[in-house]
C-alpha cells in the first residue's frame, strides 16, 4: 500500500511523475490552512513534500502528529519553521549544490542586461525608435569593474568565477573569510558597496539578514551602481532602493526576488525605467528543477528506508 505524502507547490513533470509513482499524492499549489486537509488524513500522514518558496509554517506542523520528515524542493528553507520541526524531532531536508550553476548564469546575465541595456535595446529596436531617433546612449562595460558579493556559498562562489572570467575585480564579503576562495574578503559591506560597481546580493534569507542591504549600503554602492539580488527579497531594503532609485541615489537594479508574495511586485518596481525584473527563476531550468526534484526524493527514500539523510538541514 503506497504511504500518503503532502505535495505543497509546483514542481517539474518528472517529479511529480514519480510522486505518484511511489506514493499516494495529496496535493496543494499554496501551503494549506490546517483545517483545508481532511481530518483523517491530517491524522495519519507522515511525509510531506515542500516547494520551499511555500514553506511549512508551525501551526501546520502541529496539525500533523504524524509528520516524521519534512522534504524540500530547493536550498534556501527560510519560510519552514525549522524550531517547530526541531521541537517535534521531524528533521528537514533540502536541496543544496544543485542550484549553483543555474542561479550564478542568471546572475551574470542580469548584470550585463543591466550594464548594456540589453532589455532596453530591445524594446528600442522593435518600437522603430532605432530608425527614428539614431543609437541608443552608451552603456557599460563589465571587463575591468568591480563585483562585490554578499555570501559566498556555492551560488556566491559560482558567481565569482564567472565574474573573473569577465576580468572583473571580485570581492565579497560574508560571515568569515573563505580559505579555499582566491578573491579579495572585505568584512565590512559598506565598505564593500562603496568599492563596488555591482553588489551581487547572494545571501541566504532568514531574520538573520533580513535587511542586511540598508539605506546606507544602497547609498555607499551610489549613483553609479548595480545592485542585483538574486537570495532573497528579505535581504534587500525594497523601500529604501525604491526611493534611491527614483532619486537618482542608485544606479540601476536587477531582481530576481522580491519582499512581497510571489508574482506580486511592489508596482513602483514596475514604473522605473532602471530596474530589470524577472520571475523568481534563478533555477528555472528542465535539467536542474529535475535534479531538485529527484535530490528531495532521494531524501525521502532514504528515510523510509531507514538510512541517513542524503542532505538533512542542519
Amino acid at each position: 500500500m503506497k504511504q500518503d505524502i503532502l505535495y505543497f507547490g509546483r514542481f517539474p513533470e518528472p517529479t511529480v511523475a514519480e510522486l505518484h509513482r511511489r506514493f499516494t499524492v495529496h496535493h496543494w499549489l499554496l501551503q494549506p490552512k490546517p483545517d483545508e486537509i481532511e481530518p483523517g488524513l491530517r491524522a495519519s500522514v507522515r511525509l510531506a513534500a515542500v516547494e520551499v518558496n511555500r514553506g511549512i509554517n508551525r501551526a501546520l506542523i502541529a496539525a500533523l502528529p504524524k509528520l516524521e520528515i519534512i522534504s524540500c524542493f530547493g536550498a534556501g528553507v527560510d519560510l519552514v519553521d525549522l524550531a517547530a520541526a526541531r521541537e517535534r524531532n521531524i528533521p528537514v531536508t533540502n536541496t543544496p549544490g544543485v542550484v549553483g550553476d543555474e542561479c550564478a548564469d542568471l546572475a551574470i546575465g542580469l548584470m550585463l542586461a543591466s550594464r548594456r541595456q540589453i532589455i532596453y535595446a530591445d524594446h528600442y529596436v522593435r518600437s522603430g525608435a532605432w530608425k527614428q531617433k539614431g543609437p541608443i546612449s552608451l552603456g557599460h562595460g563589465v571587463g575591468g569593474k568591480t563585483l562585490g558579493i554578499v555570501g559566498l556559498g556555492a551560488i556566491g562562489r559560482a558567481i565569482a568565477d564567472r565574474a573573473a572570467a569577465f576580468r572583473m575585480r571580485v570581492l565579497y564579503t560574508g560571515p568569515r573569510r573563505k580559505p579555499d576562495a582566491p578573491y579579495e574578503y572585505v568584512p565590512d559591506l559598506i565598505e564593500l558597496a562603496r568599492r563596488s560597481d555591482v553588489l551581487m546580493v547572494a545571501a541566504k534569507g532568514g531574520a538573520e539578514t533580513r535587511h542586511l542591504i540598508s539605506a546606507a549600503v544602497i547609498d555607499a554602492l551610489g549613483a553609479k551602481g548595480t545592485l542585483i539580488n538574486i537570495a532573497r527579497g528579505s535581504v534587500v531594503d525594497e523601500p529604501a532602493m525604491i526611493k534611491a532609485l527614483q532619486e537618482g541615489r542608485l544606479g540601476w537594479a536587477a531582481l530576481d526576488v522580491y519582499d512581497s508574495p510571489p508574482g506580486e511586485p511592489n508596482p513602483a518596481l514596475l514604473a522605473l525605467p532602471n530596474v530589470i525584473v524577472q520571475p523568481h527563476h534563478g533555477s528555472a531550468t528542465i535539467e536542474t528543477r529535475t535534479r531538485i526534484g529527484q535530490l528531495m526524493l532521494d531524501n525521502l527514500d532514504a528515510w523510509l528506508a531507514g538510512k541517513p539523510l542524503l542532505t538533512p538541514v542542519g
